[in-house]
């Protein structure tokens, strides 16, 4: 945990950052900061919308990382608010235990921003980009299995089933079996020779995406739980949001947005029912959709920060309604690959 003024700063997050925050200004309108105000930054990156927040009003922020690189290097901004921001090592699917402990049991406002940063893609030691020649790992924080051990462990119908569901890869069974054949060689260490296996697999045409974009998505997913992650964050947030309170979420492909989209629908609209149907008791609705279609990335942020092409920001307000008991996210998980079994 990082707080009030414990080190100097070091100018990771409080210098000159490598990492743009997308939709800092959609994202500062959707909370409204004010003073007094407590607010979760679920993914604190580089402490790009930490810093927003905390700039706009004499409000606290409390940050979770699961990055330990990512939480040492926030000494910076740490220090710049000195005593207003705290920052935690922790998944954000861990909040609902983890932020009363620091006060923040009820909060005004939390912000998801979902996928890797622009630090971690940058960095090629890390192997979350084909860009880079390095170790296959993908790790965000340094714990549980790596891409290298899926890779090379795995059989191919569990790889072909991942690379599928979580990379929507329409030839995953194509890439899982020059997986297997690549590594009856020698075993695939690098992100280099994982994006060779995969594009000579998929042969993509001029003017598509990278072949092996699908592929590293996938196991990053995988390896990370990150859907998992999601849907015990939206309900955790759920829970510790005050009446008025703001949700926002930043989604990056369409299996995040999916997930939060159908959370905020299930929360915010009455199921469907036919008056030839029973009665059926419906619980009362705990958001309010704030608009309608996802916020994107205006042309001049896009044009500033590429990466922000394909960013979603879906907004809801919380009601005074209890907590919903149940998962609407569910059925969704259900077909997911996940870290503790065949499915969830």
């Amino acid at each position: 945990m990082i707080a009030g003024r414990s080190r100097p700063e070091t100018g990771a997050a409080g210098g000159p950052a490598r990492h743009l925050p997308v939709m800092l200004r959609e994202v500062v309108s959707s909370l409204k900061p004010k003073d007094g105000g407590k607010y979760i930054d679920a993914t604190f990156g580089a402490g790009g919308h930490s810093r927003a927040l905390l700039a706009a009003a004499d409000c606290k922020v409390l940050g979770f990382d699961r990055d330990p690189r990512t939480v040492a290097g926030s000494f910076g901004v740490v220090s710049e608010f000195g005593g207003r921001l705290t920052v935690v090592e922790a998944n954000f699917s861990e909040m609902l235990e983890i932020a009363p402990r620091h006060g923040f049991d009820q909060v005004d406002g939390i912000l998801f921003d979902f996928g890797v940063s622009s630090m971690q893609l940058d960095e090629a030691a890390r192997g979350f980009s084909f860009r880079f020649d390095g170790p296959l790992d993908m790790r965000m924080s340094a714990k549980g299995i790596s891409a290298a051990d899926v890779v090379n462990k795995f059989e191919e119908r569990e790889l072909a089933r991942i690379i599928s569901a979580l990379g929507e890869e329409k030839k995953a069974k194509f890439v899982a079996r020059a997986i297997i054949e690549a590594r009856k060689e020698k075993e695939i260490t690098t992100t280099a020779e994982l994006a060779k296996i995969a594009r000579e697999a998929i042969h993509s045409k001029p003017g598509d995406i990278d072949a092996a974009t699908r592929t590293f998505q996938a196991l990053r997913i995988y390896v990370n739980d990150e859907l998992g992650e999601i849907g015990k964050g939206l309900i955790a947030a759920e829970q510790l949001l005050k009446t008025g309170g703001t949700l926002a979420a930043i989604s990056f492909h369409s299996l995040e947005d999916r997930l939060v989209k159908t959370f905020i629908t299930s929360r915010s609209q009455a199921p469907a029912t036919s008056r030839h149907a029973p009665e059926v008791k419906v619980a009362p609705s705990s958001f309010k959709a704030v608009q309608r279609k996802a916020l994107v990335a205006g042309e001049e942020e896009v044009r500033m920060n590429p990466r922000s092409r394909s960013a979603k920001l879906r907004v809801a307000e919380r009601t005074d309604a209890p907590a919903h008991y149940g998962d609407p996210l569910e059925a969704l998980l259900a077909k997911v690959p996940s870290l503790d079994g065949e499915a969830r």
